[in-house]
């Protein structure tokens, strides 16, 4: 079997670390559930998964560099190098959303406080919670971020502020990945991904934050859509 989790099994403790589900944290998940199903059981992060699988044969397939990006209840990202996962010495290679919002302004300081410990995490501004927290605060009312999609595409003024802030956020964050990574092409993923137009604005909203002369690397919604951090998984064996 193979299982794709918030987080990561401790390559020093071998339990679960750096979940958002909390609850996973510091249980041995991996050693449970194959003895409960008598079989192997291969974990790695949800992201890592996602980003195998876009990779493959998705919307980053011929890349040699791919950044997967999970814009859901949390943040998360995964690094392929040519048909590889990347995961790192501490297994949090990609992990780019417990980065501070880069290039805040007075306004987004020091930020909304993270379940990891800190405050201004990027995970607090583009994650699906972290969107209808912004929409609430500006304007006293409650929304998933489907419905403030809903609502900016009938024209509320409000809601289209709203998505003007999330793709700005959004953008300046992969910034900070571009900058470090170069990849080929960033590929979105989780449940905002799904956001009409979401990946054409953020790669227009790139440029003015990457380093560089001329932007090369694509922004894409994902081919797979939920299913793929299951195919993921399964490519791990």
């Amino acid at each position: 079997m193979g299982l794709g989790i918030p987080g990561a099994i401790s390559p020093a403790s071998g339990v679960v670390k750096n979940a958002n589900s909390t609850w996973l944290i510091g249980h041995p998940l991996a050693k449970d559930l194959s003895a409960r199903i008598d079989r192997p059981v291969r974990v790695m992060n949800d992201a890592n998964c996602f980003t195998l699988s876009e990779a493959v044969d998705g919307a980053g397939a011929g890349a040699r560099a791919v950044f997967g990006v999970i814009l859901g209840t949390g943040v998360g990202g995964g690094i392929v190098l040519d048909g590889r996962i990347v995961q790192g010495a501490q297994l949090i290679a990609g992990e780019w959303g417990h980065n501070p919002l880069p290039w805040p302004t007075d306004e987004e300081r020091p930020g909304p406080e993270c379940y990891c410990g800190k405050r201004g995490c990027i995970e607090t501004f583009v994650s699906g919670p972290g969107l209808e927290a912004d929409h609430l605060g500006r304007t006293g009312l409650r929304a998933t971020a489907a419905e403030v999609g809903e609502a900016s595409a009938a024209g509320d003024r409000h809601a289209a502020a709203t998505l003007t802030r999330y793709v700005d956020r959004l953008a300046r964050g992969l910034a900070s990945v571009i900058n470090v990574l170069d990849p080929d092409v960033i590929v979105l993923g989780g449940g905002v991904s799904n956001l009409p137009g979401l990946a054409g604005a953020v790669r227009a909203a790139l440029p003015a934050h990457v380093f560089t002369d001329e932007l090369m690397t694509g922004v894409e919604r994902n081919v797979h859509g939920d299913s793929s951090g299951v195919r993921g998984a399964a490519w791990l064996w």
